[in-house]
């Protein structure tokens, strides 16, 4: 049979064309009106200067809009549960796809979760040891230490057959949950020297509680009770008296003529202060709990949080417990080892998931490390997990700073993953600082030129090699390498480590030389944070600055953050004879229609609710009368409308001086936050920003250390060298600081660099280099001493 060869190529089906994300007239936050298309199935990577507007755009405006559209396919009564999300300030956005966000959020702080609970291991953990585990004690809840044992028993009336019966029913659930601790680990005791002197009597004031004092009501409920003699030293208490001072249940008494309740005093302070979230109590009472309360591990369950049962069923005499606390590549390894056909598949699912974090780089951890100790970067990368095995294609996956945390060596493996996404039909965007990923990008779009008001706009939209050529700020700077110092500082003095063995460090002895700037380096899981935060405590004359994140509402702002709202409130007050309370947009002085917000918010039900400025205050968030008071020509919602520059020489001559307000914005101009307003909402800020807003508050503390973990997360290459002068200028003001760091131009600009390694988990945790950064790129005996010699082109 002859065929024909068909000469025309076919048409392009139209389902082909759809190939680009389209975004026309973005203007979340500081875009002005971008307008940009963005290919799919390739790589994309957003640079530009912190605050430049990357996050606005991807996080913001593409893949909220994604969430959204996407939250919107469900029933009104559905999307009633969910989170609401407003439409984004954007005219057109075409295109998309669904938005999987992986972000540097911290997991949840919750004692109970775990890397294991996050991820999903632990479910597969537990269904394997409720089938192979010997003694057999139950179902996989038997293995939880989320669910706890319970069971009941009772008589429920049955209609049946046109009659009530009853019937006696009982119930039980075997759960894993150690009762001791509740599946926390650790239990908490009061230490009863800090709430009593036991060698006065309650008459002669024994009572050392915050707002517990001799007269005061609460004083009197224990000195009145008449269950002890009040006259009697507490030492000298029988064990009878003891417990009802200590420990008795409520009961209803007169005391002093008046009907009250009395309890013990231990359980009425874990009712009135223990239960309260510690950010929110006063700084005193906040002391007090510090010094009363210790944490111990469960003396039950010896911290692994599960029952006696569910600790004695073994595979090959490994119980669940034993196998949450190994390291995980040693876990994927063993499971690996046991050839069960019948549980084949469920093997088969847990070997690839806890090979996906050796892969990813996280193979030391241990499945029951608490979620709320991962750093940023640790806590990203361990979402990633769950996606590097999908099945899903031509989704939109959304990364934020995915370097972030990571050893130069382990970029490379990072670059791998993001590219093994893209090629199974992935479009990939990723907000990048680092230029290690920039150059792996199919697209980079860069932005700026400045930050805040000064960006917001696309400078360049293109190849890797047009942006080299381009002349934007991140072109100029994407092939810069700082130079190794040619002299180093010479110490004033040294911090002796002795011993150090806090988690995986293998009693570790150094010397952390004072007066110079040290930098403490190694891959990802070697024990530099153990070694730092856990030999040297923030105390006296150290102060530590390490990735937390900034609590704030949209409320907060930088003014009120650093401190700076109380010198400028009053230098208002005292200029015009009025309270300064009025001069805050929280208190006296708020706008009553908006309450000070600047904004009325209108609650839509299951539709996103809308925020208006308020038509009193016009968003000024004040009252009209507290405009009228001006100081230096400028009233208090123009001041806080200021960037910091502008704020710094208004506050600085003339007749608005006020020295105390110009130190605190002279610290916010010097780690380069000189474009921020003093008003914008903290919620607003980047991650880099509130990162360097953190470091300006804490550098008029007084501390002859600096401990800092990371200071470049976040930041663009060009303020890392702003960043550097800033270092400088500590260490020559006569400070010692301490960096955490893995970017190469902090390495080379330090006076000493302790290397630790070689490894990561229990391949590290040992000092594998000492010495100044001209021997380690001299030696290149280390995998840091490899990338750092490369780095300058030694």
């Amino acid at each position: 049979m002859a065929t024909r060869k068909n000469t025309q190529t076919p048409a392009r089906h139209a389902a082909d064309s759809h190939d680009l994300i389209r975004v026309h007239g973005a203007r979340v936050n500081n875009l002005k009106d971008v307008s940009i298309e963005i290919p799919k199935r390739r790589l994309t990577v957003f640079t530009g200067v912190s605050g430049s507007g990357k996050s606005s755009l991807v996080f913001d405006t593409i893949a909220a809009e994604s969430q959204r559209l996407i939250n919107e396919t469900y029933s009104a009564f559905v999307q009633g549960f969910m989170p609401t999300l407003a439409r984004p300030e954007v005219d057109v956005l075409d295109g998309l796809t669904t938005a999987i966000i992986v972000d540097q959020q911290r997991m949840g702080g919750d004692p109970r979760s775990t890397v294991g609970t996050a991820t999903d291991a632990n479910a597969m953990l537990r269904i394997l040891f409720s089938r192979l585990g010997k003694p057999y004690i139950g179902s996989p809840k038997a293995f939880s230490f989320n669910v706890a044992s319970i069971s009941g028993a009772g008589a429920v009336t049955v209609e049946r057959g046109g009659q009530t019966v009853k019937e006696r029913r009982s119930f039980s659930i075997t759960g894993g949950m150690c009762p001791r601790c509740e599946g926390r680990g650790s239990v908490t005791d009061l230490d009863l020297t800090q709430l009593y002197d036991d060698s006065k009597s309650l008459n002669d004031g024994a009572l050392t509680v915050p707002g517990y004092k001799p007269g005061g009501w609460s004083y009197r409920l224990y000195s009145e009770s008449g269950l002890y003699d009040a006259d009697k030293p507490i030492r000298k208490y029988t064990k009878r008296e003891l417990h009802d001072f200590l420990h008795r249940e409520p009961v209803r008494m007169k005391i002093a003529g008046i009907n009250m309740t009395y309890e013990g005093l231990v359980p009425r302070i874990q009712k009135s202060m223990l239960a309260k979230d510690r950010e929110s109590m006063q700084p005193h009472i906040r002391e007090f709990v510090d010094r009363a309360v210790t944490f111990t591990t469960c003396p039950d369950c010896d911290g692994t949080r599960l029952t006696e049962a569910a600790r004695s069923s073994k595979i090959r005499k490994v119980s669940i417990a034993d196998a949450c606390a190994m390291q995980i590549s040693d876990l994927a390894a063993w499971v690996d080892s046991l050839d069960e056909p019948s549980v084949a598949p469920l093997l088969a699912t847990l070997h690839h998931t806890l090979e996906s974090f050796v892969e990813i780089g996280l193979g030391y951890l241990s499945l029951d490390r608490p979620a709320g100790t991962l750093s940023g970067g640790e806590a990203q990368r361990v979402k990633m997990i769950r996606h590097l095995g999908s099945s899903l294609t031509d989704t939109t996956y959304v990364f934020d700073e995915p370097t972030t945390g990571l050893h130069p060596h382990d970029i490379q493996r990072m670059n791998g993953l993001l590219m093994r996404l893209r090629d199974k039909g992935n479009t990939v965007l990723v907000v990048e600082h680092k230029p290690e990923t920039i150059a792996i990008a199919d697209h980079v779009v860069d932005l700026g030129p400045g930050a805040g008001t000064a960006g917001g706009t696309v400078c360049f939209e293109g190849t890797v090699d047009g942006l080299r050529k381009g002349g934007t700020i991140t072109g100029r700077h994407f092939d810069d390498r700082a130079a190794l110092k040619g002299t180093v500082r010479k110490p004033t003095g040294v911090l002796p480590i002795r011993g150090a063995a806090t988690h995986n460090l293998r009693d570790v002895d150094v010397d952390i030389p004072l007066g110079v700037l040290t930098v403490i380096t190694g891959v990802a899981g070697s024990g530099k944070s153990s070694l730092i935060h856990g030999s040297i405590p923030a105390g006296e004359g150290v102060v530590s600055i390490d990735q937390a994140a900034i609590r704030g509402s949209r409320r907060s702002n930088p003014a009120t953050y650093t401190g700076l709202l109380d010198p400028i409130r009053k230098a208002f007050a005292k200029a015009h004879g009025v309270k300064p309370a009025l001069f805050s947009a929280n208190s006296e002085g708020a706008c009553p229609t908006c309450n000070g917000a600047g904004v009325v918010y209108t609650d839509l039900a299951m539709m996103a609710g809308v925020a208006t400025t308020c038509e009193d205050c016009e968003g000024k968030r004040f009252q009209a009368s507290v405009l009228d008071y001006h100081l230096g020509g400028r009233d208090i919602s123009e001041v806080l409308a200021m960037p910091v520059t502008e704020a710094l020489e208004f506050f600085g001559a003339g007749e608005a001086a006020t020295p105390a307000a110009h130190r605190i914005l002279d610290r916010l101009a010097d780690v380069g936050l000189g474009y921020v307003s003093l008003g914008q909402p903290l919620t607003t800020l980047s991650g880099g920003e509130r990162q360097r807003l953190k470091l300006a508050t804490h550098m008029s503390d007084k501390g002859g250390v600096y401990v800092l973990d990371e200071p470049t997360t976040g930041l663009h290459l060009a303020d890392v060298e702003q960043l550097l002068g800033l270092l400088d200028r500590l260490v020559d003001s006569g400070k010692s600081v301490i960096v955490i760091e893995h970017h190469q131009a902090v390495m080379a600009h330090a006076d000493w660099i302790v290397d630790l390694g070689p490894g990561a988990g229990h391949d590290g945790g040992r000092i594998v280099f000492e010495g100044t950064p001209a021997d380690l790129v001299a030696a290149r005996s280390t995998l840091t001493g490899e990338h750092l010699a490369a780095y300058v082109g030694g």
